[in-house]
């Protein structure tokens, strides 16, 4: 089995710093990254967020803050892979291609679908009211055609079960080169944390590409991480998905969870990849030293 390739997702889009302490500024990152890195991630998912003060659950499209964001990033952590997210609400896409064209990424996460992302109450209250993340294929084709231009090998990010179908048909179209997968599960909306489900995907996507599960949960995403070592996937955790270790305990930060995910491999009888050990199983044509 292929070594096991590691992917810290640092700080996700949603998450409060004032509420949970996700990482923000470039020097947090940068910190954040480092921990990670020594604990055997060799790609870095990054989402931006606004740097004003108090401001910090925010996302921004800010090339230059990026591009700050990304330097500390790679500065602390050399050879590692970036994986810039894409992903926006509305058809305004200007902020994550400029991005995109700033920062070259060996990496860009590439939403493949669309999705009604709800999550109920108790009480049969919506958490927050009804929202659409809209991705219909005209969107996903401006993404794909400037990660072509970047050199960027997309992720697609898959939801659902037909989301991952449509993948392949992007591309026979033409509209991406290849398939690299992202299994999203645990949104209350969307495919659950459930090595049944995880199994099923890997059925139905393009017969020998890479791919990796997103599980975003308390301690039961554990089980699932440890299912997908066992079938070869790339394997993903960080405080954009999981505030929880195994044992139910909070995690501090993100290199604690790194260090459990890096024993899942192991349970596997699988040894860490290092960057460029990603770069040859992933087949990424450049190195990561930005534009």
């Amino acid at each position: 089995m292929t070594k096991a390739i590691l992917t810290c997702a640092l700080n996700g889009v949603l998450t409060n710093p004032a509420q949970h302490k996700v990482p923000v500024t470039p020097a947090e990152m940068k910190a954040a990254a480092r921990g990670a890195f020594e604990e055997g991630a060799a790609i870095m998912h990054i989402h931006f967020r606004d740097q004003r003060p108090g401001m910090g659950m925010l996302p921004t499209w800010d090339a230059e803050i990026a591009a700050e964001i990304v330097e500390a990033i790679r500065d602390a952590c050399p050879g590692v892979i970036i994986n810039q997210t894409t992903g926006v609400v509305g058809p305004d896409v200007s902020g994550p291609l400029a991005c995109l064209r700033r920062l070259r990424p060996e990496v860009a996460a590439c939403n493949a679908g669309s999705l009604n992302y709800l999550k109920i109450k108790e009480d049969g209250a919506w958490a927050w009211p009804p929202m659409l993340f809209d991705n219909p294929v005209e969107k996903i084709r401006k993404m794909l055609d400037a990660m072509a231009e970047t050199q960027s090998r997309p992720e697609f990010e898959c939801f659902d079960l037909g989301i991952v179908r449509s993948v392949e048909m992007y591309v026979r179209n033409g509209m991406a080169s290849m398939a690299q997968y992202n299994f999203v599960m645990g949104v209350a909306s969307g495919m659950p944390v459930d090595a049944d489900a995880l199994e099923l995907c890997k059925k139905y996507a393009a017969p020998g590409t890479a791919w990796q599960a997103t599980l975003i949960g308390r301690a039961e995403v554990w089980p699932v991480h440890q299912r997908a070592a066992e079938l070869g996937g790339m394997l993903r955790t960080g405080l954009e998905d999981t505030f929880y270790l195994p044992d139910g305990a909070r995690a501090e930060n993100n290199a604690v969870l790194i260090k459990e995910l890096a024993k899942c491999a192991r349970n596997a009888g699988r040894e860490i990849a290092s960057p460029n050990d990603a770069r040859d199983i992933l087949k990424l044509g450049r190195g990561n030293n930005g534009p």
